[in-house]
């Protein structure tokens, strides 16, 4: 049997948010083996540190920094609030574990999944899902390197760690300390089963090419070239990439194409899509969030880009990304065994992006979710980055939505 609680505390004051925590969970009867923590980057972590490990000492513990807050079932936490998502069963395995990303990346996330499994006492076997949480951009090395164990045989969910400004003050958190740099890994073998979807909610918007040069990424010390992709594009169809992206979305950016500059706000309703296959007939695209425009019309993306892939341009409503956390939250519930019937709660990871660009209507947004999760437990976090599995594999994408369903 599965147990899932959520708790939210608000407020900018890390030791009053705790000791709300701590009234909470005094009250409440359960025994966790996997504890889910995301908090505002202004919180104290050393003081976040010492309240798990003095509360959930024989639990696997993950998380890490999440923009402006978190949400619950309870709605929006909003600024300064701190979360936390309990998760009890006894006949399940569950296990931790983290790493600094130095040197090779997928060599570091290959052996944080090997300790987690360890942690969990299941060394060597296939978990029924992999949580990761980690420092925004090395996110398609580590799933290359997790990759290397179980291939797409299992889903890889979670989220890249944010802070409120894009200023680098995102941290990752598990029972052995807090990262800036790092990764943290979360093996879940549930006796009650997991449902999870991974979708963003844009269109296309009619327009598309072919990238015909990226800056290729060195990996390790030598400066060899051994990545096949980067994250500025150079030339879409043999132009320049800001420029045609200009073209693609009406000429808003026609000053920052002259001058470069940072466009991650200009652009959150104007990702690029990736055609990543067709589910029933319908098209489903891998977003990518363009962040800057660089000397000679170079666009800089938060996700890694191969020459010679078709990049289409796509478009977002406010109220479309409202809807759509709820639809990908009932569609998770739905492939549990049972259905919404055997949920016990359940995790959202929602596009910090995202979550700015929607704005005011963001309590609609907790609200959607907490409709399709039939009220139950649940906690979301907003990243800048975030991975899932998409018609069978596992990918880094931007400007997503994903949700797992814990079944009871």
């Amino acid at each position: 049997m599965v147990l899932v609680k959520s708790f939210a505390a608000s407020g900018h004051s890390t030791p009053s948010a705790l000791s709300e925590l701590q009234t909470a969970i005094d009250s409440a009867a359960i025994t966790p083996n996997l504890v889910c923590a995301f908090y505002d980057c202004d919180h104290d972590d050393s003081a976040i540190l010492d309240f798990l490990r003095g509360n959930f000492s024989d639990s696997a513990i993950l998380g890490g920094t999440s923009c402006a807050g978190i949400m619950t079932e309870t709605g929006l936490g909003g600024a300064g609030s701190i979360g936390l998502l309990l998760i009890e069963d006894s006949d399940g395995d569950y296990g931790t574990a983290s790493i600094r990303l130095e040197g090779n990346v997928a060599d570091c996330a290959e052996r944080a999944l090997h300790a987690a499994l360890d942690n969990a006492g299941c060394p060597g076997e296939l978990p029924e899902l992999i949580w990761i949480y980690q420092t925004p951009g090395q996110e398609e090395s580590v799933i290359e390197g997790l990759r290397r164990v179980v291939g797409d045989r299992c889903p890889i969910i979670g989220g890249s760690s944010a802070d409120n400004e894009v200023a680098g003050k995102w941290r990752q958190i598990n029972q052995d300390g807090v990262m800036q740099d790092g990764l943290v890994v979360g093996v879940l073998f549930s006796s009650g089963g997991i449902g999870f979807m991974f979708q963003g909610g844009y269109e296309p918007s009619g327009e598309s090419g072919i990238v015909t040069r990226v800056v290729y990424d060195s990996v390790g010390t030598s400066g060899i070239v051994t990545k096949s992709c980067g994250r500025q594009i150079v030339e879409i169809d043999g132009r320049p990439a800001a420029e045609v992206y200009n073209q693609w979305i009406g000429g808003s950016l026609s000053e920052k194409v002259k001058a470069g500059g940072n466009i991650l706000i200009d652009t959150t309703m104007h990702p690029l899509g990736v055609d990543a296959g067709k589910i029933e007939g319908i098209t489903h695209y891998l977003l990518v969030h363009p962040e800057k425009i660089l000397d000679n019309g170079v666009l800089s993306t938060f996700a890694d880009i191969e020459e010679g892939t078709r990049l289409y341009s796509m478009r977002g409503e406010r109220a479309r990304l409202v809807d759509r956390a709820g639809k990908v939250a009932s569609a998770a519930a739905a492939t549990l065994s049972g259905g919404l019937s055997n949920l016990a709660g359940g995790l959202v990871v929602y596009c910090a992006g995202c979550m700015l660009a929607v704005g005011d209507s963001m309590p609609k947004v907790s609200q959607a979710v907490s409709s399709s999760f039939g009220g139950m437990p649940f906690l979301g976090c907003f990243t800048f980055g975030e991975q899932g599995a998409i018609l069978n594999r596992n990918a880094h994408g931007n400007l997503m939505i994903s949700a797992i369903a814990f079944g009871k």
